[in-house]
């Protein structure tokens, strides 16, 4: 698993999504403008995986236990790995928990018996083609780049991401999430099925809020909620 630290101030955590890498312009822009404010450990997640906890769950467990105080964001998959190691009883709970777009269930039309069929496969070797290839998925500002080092899926890898999907810890009562209800690539419904309207804030995008023009409009509230927890949230 890679990690950056950049900034200085409070320590936060920043899991990223499966696919983001930490020199993707988009991405850059995110963990800069957290920077300015917060100490950021940034993690890029690996692409293929056996086991969810030892691989996703564990180093940043194993990390964040030498942190007195920290507070935690994680971007899609990185939202699905964030409640498993806030709930880590060997660590310090976070703070604050903010998700932008957490993957906490597939979308319509995604999950079926084909799906079902291919997790079952014991190949570990990403052979699966991603299925991110139209820019609008995860936000008008998405780059080239982005498109063409979107990784492929190994069955093993939907295996061990369902069973977190059927396992997910609660969310803390304090989280917030960001999310955009035209995201195809995460479930919406898993969503709201967990966070009470109050502490969802909505953005104009695809999956990616950094990758997305509203982000401009969103990242003083991102910063609120990454500083405060939902009581950082203006309430209209």
């Amino acid at each position: 698993m890679h990690r950056e630290t950049l900034g200085d101030g409070d320590d936060l955590v920043v899991v990223l999504g499966w696919g983001n890498r930490l020199d993707h312009e988009n991405v850059r822009w995110l963990l800069d403008e957290l920077a300015e404010t917060h100490r950021v450990h940034a993690f890029r997640i690996p692409d293929a995986i056996t086991d969810f906890e030892r691989e996703y769950v564990r180093p940043i467990e194993r990390y964040v236990a030498d942190l007195d105080e920290w507070r935690l964001l994680g971007h899609s998959t990185g939202g699905l790995i964030g409640p498993y190691v806030a709930a880590a009883a060997s660590t310090t709970a976070p703070t604050t928990r903010t998700y932008l777009s957490p993957w906490w269930g597939e979308p319509p039309g995604r999950d079926g018996p084909l799906l079902d069929i291919l997790a079952k496969l014991p190949i570990s070797r990403p052979i699966l083609p991603g299925s991110i290839d139209d820019r609008e998925l995860l936000g008008d500002l998405t780059t080239d780049r982005q498109l063409d080092e979107g990784p492929d899926a190994a069955p093993t890898f939907l295996r061990e991401t369902r069973r977190a999907h059927r396992e997910l810890p609660p969310i803390d009562d304090d989280a917030v999430v960001f999310c955009s209800l035209r995201d195809r690539v995460v479930s919406t419904r898993a969503i709201g099925e967990r966070m009470p309207a109050e502490r969802v804030r909505l953005y104009d995008g695809g999956h990616e809020l950094f990758s997305s023009s509203s982000r401009e409009d969103r990242i003083d509230d991102v910063l609120a909620a990454v500083r405060e927890g939902a009581s950082g949230l203006d309430r209209d």
